[in-house]
């Protein structure tokens, strides 16, 4: 005979253990004002500001999650979507903005908005793709919308190569960000995961220097720099292989 159903209502949630789900909502959402510190910045020309405020974005996206599963954020405050949430900051800072700077600073060439349609609806595609996120496995499917760290590296070292060239490495790019090809989610990891926070954080220090040497950066600093994203993208690459071929055998 079936147990029968358990009828005890769920525990309360205590007033202050909600004020933290929410407050963590809150600092989610504070995305859309570094958002709006980085759109001041690019207006004014202002690009080693701007890429602070890209920067700050990125430490609040890869802190928030950590605290939203202390604070059990789907029982503290349920009523707001936190998924939807990062999505819409998620896509500022590392989409809209990003690509605003690279067309604000005239590295592409003419005509430049025509050529922004592609990520920027590239971008969107991968947003709303509701297999996009693979965190059991802990890959993302497509290129996951990097392009805050593109228009870094195309201030950097892209642009000098010409507009041309920075237009190709866009629209593959854009064309990885649609296609079935699978990225490691950093903090999810499937393997190293420790190897890839530690290397973020590394990484995220060798930007900062960057940013305040910005537009005088040592070339042996930006190739440092290059470590981490290039280390990314191998093992990436290396760990989706594995993965298929252990899930086919």
């Amino acid at each position: 005979m079936p147990d029968p159903p358990d009828t005890r209502m769920p525990s309360a949630i205590s007033v202050p253990r909600q004020v933290l789900g929410y407050a963590v909502h809150v600092y989610t959402a504070t995305g859309a004002v570094w958002a709006f510190l980085t759109a001041v910045a690019i207006y004014h020309d202002r690009y080693a500001i701007a890429f602070l405020w890209m920067t700050v974005a990125v430490f609040v996206d890869s802190t928030d999650g950590a605290l939203a599963r202390w604070v059990q954020i789907g029982r503290t405050a349920p009523r707001i979507d936190g998924r939807r949430l990062d999505d819409i900051v998620d896509y500022l800072n590392y989409t809209f903005l990003p690509l605003i700077l690279v067309w604000h600073a005239e590295w592409l060439p003419a005509p430049a908005w025509l050529w922004m349609a592609f990520p920027l609806i590239g971008s969107l595609m991968a947003f709303t793709n509701t297999g996009a996120k693979e965190d059991d496995a802990g890959f993302f499917v497509g290129f996951p919308s990097y392009w805050n760290v593109f228009a870094f590296y195309t201030a950097l070292c892209f642009r000098h190569a010409g507009p041309h060239v920075v237009l190709g490495l866009m629209l593959v790019l854009s064309l990885l960000s649609v296609l079935p090809l699978r990225f490691v989610y950093p903090t999810k990891a499937p393997r190293w995961k420790g190897l890839f926070v530690i290397g973020a954080l590394v990484w995220m220090v060798a930007c900062l220097a960057i940013v305040a040497l910005y537009p005088d950066v040592p070339r042996w600093l930006v190739g440092i720099s290059l470590v981490y994203p290039a280390m990314y993208v191998l093992l990436s690459i290396y760990l989706d292989v594995s993965a298929r071929s252990a899930s086919s055998g």
